[in-house]
This record gives structure tokens, sequence and C-alpha cells, in this order.
């Protein structure tokens, strides 16, 4: 799969592509000795510091997920500004329509109306959330934090240069950001000089750019609203991130058993006595946020929540029922979308995708699949997915099974080369796979911090660079013009 891939830092072998020139150079110079210590020292303060990731299907002695080190790579990849400028415009294109669709299906519907998504795939879906119809939510936005998945590849089936591709949306209560803030803060830490030599867009501002957003879209009666985060605790895999962008934006860290309803109005319990909560920033799912509407036997929430949010005096970031628009069978109609609501041309592009529900697709999808990406439609984090190229035949024999039984619960992909970047592996440096996850803030603009997540699979061939699956992370670097 790798000879056939874009590579971000070569055109061809010994030719290094314009915006990686002073960065090749600067690599070529250095010892591997040096190189070798530099990671393992990035290993140890990222061990220090707690940066880790819980496996679940992993277990330890007692039954718990195991925690990982995610591992960090230290040649960055790096993105040219007209690029950017480009992934940018079509992020937020992207964003806001998908904010207009939640809007309209909680409300007037008229895209259902229209006949352009098929009503029964929304109201059928389990993250559609009826108790969010005719619930209006600050400025329309339902999505304030969103991580879209992008990765390029050449055209399925076409000939010249590889183009960017949106692989998903993650709209609900995306992972990752943390990670991208400090690879960046290790870089400089390891290397200060290519901060001098490059001209490398900031990113440590996200932070203040999230505090911002969330305080936007509080309800109108604050004047100086009181944010928090809500996690379900620290053995949720993502406990790191939620500390973390606690401490970063200066706002309470709370669990579901830290706050109540009273009159009307959210309260966290402080050691100076309650005090009213005006918007938060939850990274706990759907069903576990209220225990008297959806599970009851969930500890994780605050009971009476979705009543307050209802009356507008709680703000949820991101809204309730957000995962009806990043579920993967709502994704081939994301197009349509743009269109519908914005009347623009999608700047992005999809992967040319198959419905398992759609017959024609169903028999394509059956007779191909030892070469398409197979995913279940509920599916996250690498799981419930086949990979055609790299799976035997029993597995394959499997999967046929699974989706004849059920086939619109499975979507299906061809399998992209995505492209390749450089990479620290045992045996020195070698191109590994990477997809770029850039996070969109929406409150009363949208706003992205340049670049993202890169996440690399470090396994030689493999295409799934997930956490959870042994992926690892690159700094990435957007060129100032």
């Amino acid at each position: 799969m790798t000879r056939h891939s874009f590579d971000e830092m070569y055109a061809a072998p010994e030719q290094v592509r314009e915006h990686y020139k002073k960065y090749a150079a600067w690599l070529a110079q250095q010892p591997p000795d040096i190189m070798a210590a530099r990671k393992e020292e990035a290993e140890m303060i990222f061990r220090r510091v707690g940066i880790t990731f819980a496996v679940y299907g992993d277990k330890d002695e007692e039954g718990a997920g195991t925690e990982r080190l995610i591992p960090f790579d230290l040649i960055p990849r790096v993105i040219p500004a007209d690029e950017w400028t480009v992934m940018e415009q079509g992020l937020a294109q992207r964003v806001t329509a998908l904010n207009r669709f939640l809007h309209d299906i909680y409300h007037d519907q008229e895209i259902l109306n229209a006949g352009l998504v098929p009503r029964e795939q929304i109201e059928g879906n389990v993250q559609f959330r009826k108790e969010m119809l005719g619930v209006d939510v600050p400025g329309g936005v339902y999505s304030h934090i969103a991580g879209v998945d992008i990765v390029r590849a050449p055209v399925p089936g076409g000939q010249g240069e590889a183009q960017y591709y949106v692989l998903e949306d993650n709209l609900r209560v995306p992972s990752g950001v943390s990670y991208m803030l400090e690879d960046r803060k290790m870089m400089m830490r390891l290397f200060p000089s290519l901060f001098t030599q490059n001209r490398v867009a900031p990113v440590a501002h996200y932070p203040d750019l999230l505090l911002e957003t969330l305080r936007a879209v509080s309800p109108a009666h604050t004047a100086s609203p009181t944010v928090v985060v809500l996690t379900p605790g620290m053995y949720n895999s993502a406990y790191f991130e939620h500390a973390f962008l606690a401490q970063q934006m200066g706002v309470e860290l709370v669990e579901g058993q830290d706050l109540f309803v009273k009159d009307g109005f959210v309260y966290m319990r402080t050691t100076r006595g309650p005090q009213r909560v005006d918007v938060i920033y939850r990274r706990v799912d759907d069903d576990f946020l209220d225990p008297s509407v959806f599970r009851s036997d969930s500890a994780l929430g605050c009971a009476g929540l979705l009543d307050v949010y209802r009356k507008g005096n709680v703000t949820l970031c991101n809204a309730i029922g957000t995962g009806v628009a990043d579920d993967k069978s709502i994704y081939p109609y994301v197009p349509k979308m743009i269109e519908f609501y914005l009347g623009e041309k999608p700047i992005l592009h999809n992967v040319p995708t198959f419905m398992g529900r759609n017959p024609q697709d169903l028999k394509y999808i059956l007779a191909n699949l030892r070469d398409l990406v197979v995913k279940e439609v509920h599916g996250a984090g690498g799981y419930g997915m086949l990979v055609g190229p790299a799976s035997t035949q029993a597995q394959i024999e499997d999967f046929r099974q699974a989706v004849l039984a059920k086939p619109d619960g499975y979507i299906a992909q061809p399998t992209l080369s995505l492209s390749t970047c450089p990479t620290y592996v045992k045996n020195g440096i070698a191109p590994r796979h990477i997809d770029l996850r850039p996070f969109v803030l929406s409150g009363k603009t949208v706003q992205t911090v340049p670049g993202g997540l890169t996440r690399v699979a470090l396994k030689e061939g493999s295409l799934v660079v997930n956490s959870s699956q042994g992926g690892g992370t690159k700094d990435t670097w957007v060129l100032e013009p």
C-alpha cells in the first residue's frame, strides 16, 4: 500500500517538497543518537505528566482497561499556508451546514420534507433525540466543538495528484485536542531552534478560543457565565484531556455528583456553597447525562438537567442529539446539506460511499468485500470495521454474514491509500500512513486553530491510525505565509 501513497515530505525519492525543505535540511544534519535520546526524553516526560490513553480491549489483572502511552513521533507533518487556507474554509463550510442540519431536523425538518435525506434514517436513528424537538439552543449551534477527520489520498480510480477527503465528522464529544497541544509543547522543548527557522502558526491559544466559544453561547441572563467541564471520571479513556482542558481554561472539572438542579437552574457544590452553572462542556455521552430521562442507572450525569436545558437556563456543549449528524449512515448526505442550506458547492470532498440499505449498493458491497473498507454506522475508534485488503478470508466471510444480517447497519468505501509521512520506527525512518483531525469551534463565529492532531499508523502498511488501535501522534505544522 505504502508505495502507491502520496508522501507528504517527498515528491519522489530524494526530491523533498518545497514546504519541507528547511526541515529536511535540518533533519539531515541530526546525529541518529541525538534523535534517539530526544525520543526517549519525550516518552519520559509524557509518562511523568500522565499523558496516557485507556484501552478497554486490553485488560489488566483486575479487569480494568490498561493505560497506554500514546507514541509520539519526532518528525512533524507540515502543511503549506495555501493548502491550509482552503481546508479551513472547507471545514467552516461543512460544520456550519451540519449545525444548520441539526437545527432543521429538530425544528421544521425542511430537508426531510424535501426528500433529500430519508426521514426514516433520522427518526429511526438511535442518536436522534425526540426530547430535543422544538428546543432552541443559543445561536442555533449544536456542535460547538467538532473534530473532522481528514485524509489525503489518490482519487479512487483516477489519475494525478492526491486530494483531501473528509473521512468522518465527530460532533458529539471529539477528543484529541490535548495531544495536539502537548505535541507542540514537546517539539518546542526538544527542538526550539526549529521554531526560529520555520514560521509555524501557533496552537497554544486553543484553550482561550475554547473558553471564548463556550462563554459566547451562555444563556442570555448571565453577564459573567460560569463554565465547567463535566467528566465521567478518572477511569474514562480521555480523562487526561478533561482535566487538562479545565486547567488550561481556568474552570472547574466536575463529575455528575458535583452538580444538582434547584428551582430551574443547575448548581455545583463548592467549599463556599452552591454556585450556579451556566455552560457545561460535557464529555459524557447523551445516554448518561440525565438519569431521570435517559439511562436511569447512570451515576455520571445530573437528574433534572434536561429540564433546565430545555428552559434555556444552561447550555450544553455539545448539544444533546448531535450524534445523529455524525452517524456514518448520514455522512453520505453532507454534500447535499451544504448545497441545501448554504447554496454552495462543497469545498472538501466526501469519500465515495456505498450504503448497505440501498439494494444496488448492498450487491456491490457483498461482491467486493476484499477491496473495500466496511464500517458499522455506529462504530468508533477503529472498531466494527473491515479493511478488506488487510483481512483474512475468514474475517471477510464473518463480515459478509454481519452485513447480510443487518444491511442498514453498514456502509462501505474504497480502500484509500492514505498519505504517508516519514516516521521514526525501530529500524530508522520509514513512511507511515497518517490522517488529520482539525478542531472546529462554533460560537458567535467559526474558528479553527491552524493544524490539528495528526495521527499515524505505526504498523507498516496499516491504515488504522486510532490511538485505541496502537496509533501514534505527530505535531502538525501549518506554515504561515
